[in-house]
């Protein structure tokens, strides 16, 4: 593991600080306590203090949205994320400006970001074993860790410079324990309009008018928001890409699978559909 990245790990049962030790072809970190955590031969390493919460994404899931966004649908999210992140990092003194995903997915925001960062390094935090394979290898600068961000995160306090959190669960305590105090959390949330069409074709859930408000009121206690922009995009879509596209959001668990099947059948392609985010601006307290 990159050097740069390790020293900025730390044990989640302790909070020692962890070392790469390799046995034949086994790897892992262990800490002073002898406390080990396997390194997987696709890459990322297994820091969880207990049993996962759940599971995640199925690699079937996984592998469609990583076709969805290699597709560039979201790419007005990621060059927003990476435009944010290079003017918070150029104000950062640390050599090598660490980025944290919680809820990381395949990395692939977290791919953009380092892309527009050549002296930063990143870390890809999710629960999914499948997604974590493909972060391991999103980007040469980038390690992925097996981690459940509602508990405390494998990292030493004030090591991240920038924190990104993009359709993901929130922990405003964690999030700021581990972000530099002149870092910045970047919040992405849809907007009202977010993927409207399907959301009238389909009978999704909607946007819950008052999110803005719910999630800076989760973060008040920790964070403050400096800004807050939108970005939209026009997106047209084959049904398979609707498919994929429901599946990633909060709808896949609440509608009928065979119901929702049959609506998308019924779509006309290509589908016509609003991108709609909401990129919030967060400086600890």
């Amino acid at each position: 593991m990159d050097a740069r990245i390790l020293t900025r790990l730390r044990c989640p049962v302790c909070g020692e600080p962890l070392a790469e030790t390799t046995a034949g072809t086994a790897r892992a970190l262990r800490c002073p306590r002898r406390h080990s955590f396997d390194i997987a031969r696709q890459g990322y390493v297994n820091l969880l203090a207990g049993r996962a919460p759940h599971t995640g994404d199925s690699a079937e899931m996984v592998a469609a949205r990583a076709d969805f966004l290699a597709a560039g649908h979201y790419g007005t999210v990621a060059a927003a994320l990476a435009g944010t992140a290079r003017e918070i990092a150029e104000g950062a003194d640390e050599a090598y400006p660490l980025v944290v995903d919680a809820g990381a997915g395949t990395g692939w925001y977290l791919a953009a970001v380092l892309a527009a960062l050549p002296d930063a390094v990143g870390l890809a935090l999710d629960v999914a074993k499948p997604a974590l394979r493909r972060a391991a290898r999103a980007h040469p600068r980038a390690a992925a860790a097996l981690a459940d961000t509602w508990q405390r995160l494998p990292l030493a306090d004030h090591a991240a410079t920038v924190l990104l959190n993009v359709f993901a669960p929130r922990n405003g305590a964690e999030f700021h324990r581990v972000l530099d105090p002149a870092g910045a959390l970047l919040v992405v949330t849809p907007a009202a309009d977010h993927l409207a069409e399907l959301v009238d074709a389909l009978d999704l859930l909607r946007v819950d008018p008052a999110k803005a408000d719910r999630v800076a009121g989760s973060l008040s206690a920790h964070f403050t928001e400096e800004s807050a922009t939108e970005h939209r995009a026009r997106l047209e879509l084959r049904r398979t890409e609707v498919a994929t596209l429901v599946g990633m959001g909060p709808s896949a668990w609440h509608a009928d699978p065979a119901r929702l099947a049959e609506r998308i059948a019924a779509l006309p392609e290509p589908v016509p559909v609003t991108l709609a985010v909401r990129l919030g601006v967060h400086r600890p307290r």
